[in-house]
């Protein structure tokens, strides 16, 4: 029985490895092939182990919510049933399809960077990142099943030709610098995630909108020339961003379209809320050469999924109807939804629920098997709701940074990073003219095993110099619990809660 446990739990352990083709540029690829090659590639690694080991704790949690799915009544179930449908009454009421939310998430955005700056690297598969941990692929990799977080080596397998590129965060920032300049011309208090996407509210940008005259709605090409290539791309139904891939989709709506052209190196937008996205989208490129994808919807939670519909280089708009958002949501994969990781989907999975329609159908159930905080989160998903408040900065509850890299075992090196993580934290708290009281320190060792610490302090720092007096005693008390043996890394993250 033992044996038959452990052959199970490897048999299965795939799952947490496994392609993930929910992502753009992974459709259509020979799963069972690449799956083989990770599994042969990662076996006896660290990484492997730890993977092994989460899917052991994941299967134990399985097991025991299906022993506890055995033991419920109809009795149990009816009256969940009943408490269901009245909080599905209630959350209806809150329903708000006034906001148009817009989610925008750069393509590729790190390799796009070294793409454009290493024009040679445009025909090649490559990612950015390191052997020990990838942070992205262009779409060249991603058709050999190359993904972000994947470990470099096995990257290497699946694509022999991949050329990884070590990241350069310095970079990185300055481009995100130059995007959120014109995401605040359309909100400016948009929210980012991260380096390479937001959210933003066009609501109140769109009513300005209409009587803007068609001079505010103009924007230059960089040149007469990119302009005439362009035309000529879309005349010849070809991908219009040469800096990410050759076969791009073209069902995404091209950059000159509708809203017309003054016929010289200029192009005129319109009003409406798709023209204003496209507009956006068409200055992020025409000023970095990289492009965006954008997703808009009624609610954050729906943006996010729309602007992974037309990537890369495209948008998708959700009508903002109660029929339109039911009908995108029932065949919507679970895994598509922030929020729903590898963990979550194969518990709901094991219970035969592998899209938002099941999760409408199986709610008494799941109110009875998972914590109030969980199923409450997977009826609202269900019925398509998600927040319709972008929190100003003000309103922003934490800001971090946080650096994957080979093995740092040298105190002095993880000393000199976390000073470095410090700087360029102070200097988004900067940015946002922000401040907090707790420091947080994450690290995660060669064993993928993640620890995270924090200090609260009597009054608010926002300084690299006070940030960093605090995140270095946090980074000495676990060198000093680690040793005589060394403190061996592979991620390291300060943080700030505001």
């Amino acid at each position: 029985l033992r044996n038959r446990k452990q052959q199970n739990s490897k048999g299965n352990f795939l799952s947490r490895m496994a392609l993930n083709d929910n992502k753009a540029g992974m459709e259509g690829l020979d799963r069972d092939k690449i799956n083989k090659i990770i599994m042969d590639t990662s076996k006896g690694s660290r990484f492997y182990e730890s993977e092994l080991k989460r899917e052991q704790q994941v299967n134990q949690r399985i097991e025991k919510m299906m022993l506890q799915k055995a033991q419920i009544t109809e009795q149990q179930l009816k009256k969940a049933q009943t408490q269901v449908d009245k909080m599905v009454s209630e959350l209806e009421k809150t329903c708000d399809l006034s906001r148009v939310i817009v989610h925008v998430d750069m393509d590729a955005f790190y390799a796009a960077v070294e793409m454009r700056d290493c024009p040679e690297l445009k025909e090649r598969p490559m990612a950015v990142g390191s052997m020990s941990m990838l942070s992205t692929s262009n779409y060249h990799a991603r058709k050999y099943g190359v993904r972000a977080a994947m470990p470099g080596f096995i990257a290497k397998k699946l694509c022999p030709d991949l050329v990884i590129v070590p990241p350069n965060f310095n970079k990185y920032r300055a481009v995100s610098d130059e995007i959120r300049e014109i995401f605040s011309d359309y909100d400016p208090h948009f929210q980012p995630m991260s380096l390479d996407e937001a959210y933003l509210d066009f609501t109140a940008h769109l009513e300005q909108r209409q009587s803007w005259p068609e001079s505010s709605r103009t924007h230059r090409y960089r040149s007469q020339n990119e302009k005439q290539t362009r035309l000529h791309q879309e005349a010849e139904v070809t991908d219009l961003s040469p800096v990410l891939f050759e076969d791009s989709p073209t069902s995404s709506p091209s950059l000159p379209g509708s809203g017309g052209s003054t016929g010289g190196a200029f192009e005129v937008f319109g009003t409406s809320v798709e023209e204003a996205v496209r507009e956006m989208r068409f200055r992020i490129e025409q000023k970095t050469t990289l492009t965006a994808s954008a997703g808009i919807a009624p609610n954050t939670m729906l943006a996010k999924v729309c602007s992974d519909k037309n990537k890369p280089n495209g948008q998708f708009r959700l009508l903002s109807t109660r029929g339109a958002v039911m009908d995108f949501i029932q065949d919507l994969p679970v895994r598509k939804i922030c929020g729903i990781g590898k963990v979550n989907e194969k518990m709901l999975k094991a219970l035969g629920i592998t899209t938002c329609s099941h999760l409408q159908q199986q709610m008494a159930l799941l109110s009875l098997l998972f914590s109030e905080t969980s199923w409450h989160y997977f009826m609202q998903i269900s019925l398509g709701l998600g927040s319709t408040h972008i929190p100003r900065h003000e309103e922003r509850k934490s800001m971090s940074t946080e650096r994957t890299f080979k093995e740092l075992s040298k105190p002095e090196e993880q000393f000199s990073l976390c000073r470095k993580l410090c700087e360029d934290l102070a200097e988004d708290l900067k940015k946002e003219g922000l401040k907090g009281k707790t420091v947080t320190l994450k690290l995660k060792n060669v064993n993928f095993e993640v620890k995270t610490r924090a200090q609260t302090l009597p009054y608010p720092v926002a300084t690299a110099e006070d940030v960093f007096a605090v995140a270095k005693d946090l980074l000495k008390m676990e060198i000093e619990n680690e040793s005589p043996q060394p403190l061996r890394l592979r991620l390291m993250g300060n943080g700030l809660i505001i």
